[in-house]
Parts: structure tokens; C-alpha cells; sequence
């Protein structure tokens, strides 16, 4: 059975525009990379009782979930609170996380504060952070991982490679057509009968439309499909078929 793979990135700087987000499309360009789709993605806040309710929630729902940001030692990193209060269990120091720890401050004091970088929800594993050794850690399909791109990215991508290769998709093959549809009756609910038909007839492709617009004026809806050539061509000749005979224009798009 498919996964249903989604982020949750947070941090109030992200919220307020101070950075910009640089999470979202890595994790779809690594998803995509392995013929997978990133399904949603959530910003939040640095704020406990929302991130607590966001992962009890998406625990539920049985998702992949790749989180960024909050899992520090400073006073404005909530994650690992919030997983340990969404998972029902307290905080401790993770032995395996500790050792790491010791060989990133190698002849160094380790000190309580940094023992707060390896204190964890009770039960969870650890992910390996090939950049400096201070891990994140993992619990239920969740990868909560640093907001820093450098270090979070290679360890979503480990988390992938590690757990989720029964998931992976050839990428090799795969094409996407569309057309650009034009006229008073290029719209996208005057042509929900023919999406669901090409949906239920095509179920393995993915369509999309997309609307563009000048001002208020509809420019063009952009129809089409994704998936396996020989499917892709059948379904857009279908498509070409019933927008002829609605009296749309078409032309492919670029």
C-alpha cells in the first residue's frame, strides 16, 4: 500500500518573513527523485500546544511526516515537548543520542544544556546527523530533523533510503502532457464530468488542471496527466476527443 508523505515546518521566523522556507521543495525534489509526491505541508509556530495537537493528529492518520525545525535546546524549541506530549510519555536523556553527543564535544565538558540537545521523547530512535553528530530522532513514521537545510535534508533523505524503498517508484518512463484550452467553456467545472471520467477510466495517471488568469480574464486552463507514456497518450486523446466536441480550443502545452 502507498504512503501518504507530508511536512510540518516550523519556526515563528519562517511565519513572520524574516527567512524563507528552504524545506518545502528540497523534500518534494527528494520525494520526486524516488517517484514519490509530497502530499501536504503545514507551517507552524513555535507554538507547544499547536505542534502537540498537529503531530497527535498526523500519529493518527498514519502519514509519513517529515518535520524541521524546534528540536534545539533554547527556550523557543518546542518539537520535542510537543512529540513527548502528543505521545503520552515524558523526556529523557537518549542513551544512544548521549554518545553520539560525547564524540561531537570530544575532550569537552557535556554540559546539562547539552544534554538537552539529546533529550528525547521516552522510546524514540535517533536519526544520524552527518554534519556535526547532534541527532534528531524518530517515532511513529515522524522525522523531526533540525530547521538548518544542511543537516535536515541529508537526513530526510537517509530516513527515505533507510525505511521507504518498498515506497520508491521507477522515475525513468514517467511523462506528463497537457494541453492549453481555450474558448467560453474552457473552464475547470464546466469540465468536471470529463476529469472524473479520465480519473475513473485512468486510474493510475495523475491530472491536474490548472487555471490561469489576466486581471479577472480567464487566459487558458491547463488540462492534462502524468504517469506512464502508453496511459498518457491514450488519456489525452480522450481529453483532445471530448474538448473537440464541446467546441474548445486546444493547443499543447509548450
Amino acid at each position: 500500500m502507498s504512503r501518504t508523505f507530508g511536512a510540518v515546518i516550523i519556526g515563528d521566523e519562517i511565519l513572520s518573513g524574516k527567512r524563507q522556507d528552504k524545506h518545502f521543495a528540497k523534500i518534494a525534489e527528494l520525494l520526486g527523485a524516488r517517484g514519490l509526491r509530497l502530499s501536504w505541508v503545514e507551517y507552524l509556530g513555535d507554538d507547544r500546544e499547536r505542534l502537540a495537537a498537529t503531530f497527535k493528529r498526523t500519529m493518527a492518520a498514519g502519514d509519513v511526516v517529515f518535520s524541521c525545525g524546534g528540536i534545539g535546546n533554547t527556550p523557543d524549541d518546542h518539537t520535542r515537548q510537543a512529540v513527548a506530549a502528543a505521545l503520552g510519555v515524558d523526556l529523557e536523556l537518549h542513551p544512544e543520542g548521549f554518545e553520539e553527543l560525547k564524540v561531537r564535544f570530544a575532550g569537552e565538558e557535556i554540559t546539562d544544556k547539552r544534554k538537552l540537545l539529546v533529550t528525547f521523547p521516552a522510546g524514540v530512535q535517533i536519526i544520524p546527523n552527518p554534519f556535526n553528530r547532534i541527532p534528531g530522532f524518530m517515532a511513529n513514521d515522524h522525522y523531526f530533523v533540525p530547521g538548518f537545510p544542511q543537516m535536515a535534508h541529508p537526513m530526510i533523505e537517509w530516513a527515505l533510503d533507510s525505511f521507504y524503498k518498498d515506497q520508491f517508484k521507477a522515475v525513468d518512463g514517467m511523462v506528463e502532457k497537457a494541453f492549453l484550452l481555450t474558448g467560453p467553456t474552457a473552464y475547470e467545472s464546466a469540465l468536471l464530468d470529463l476529469m472524473e471520467r479520465i480519473v475513473a477510466e485512468y486510474p493510475t495517471l495523475r491530472l491536474f488542471s490548472l487555471p490561469s488568469l489576466v486581471g479577472k480574464e480567464r487566459k487558458h486552463l491547463e488540462l492534462g496527466v502524468e504517469g506512464s507514456p502508453e496511459l498518457v497518450d491514450q488519456a489525452m486523446e480522450a481529453i483532445r476527443v471530448e474538448v473537440e466536441r464541446r467546441g474548445i480550443n486546444w493547443v499543447w502545452r509548450p
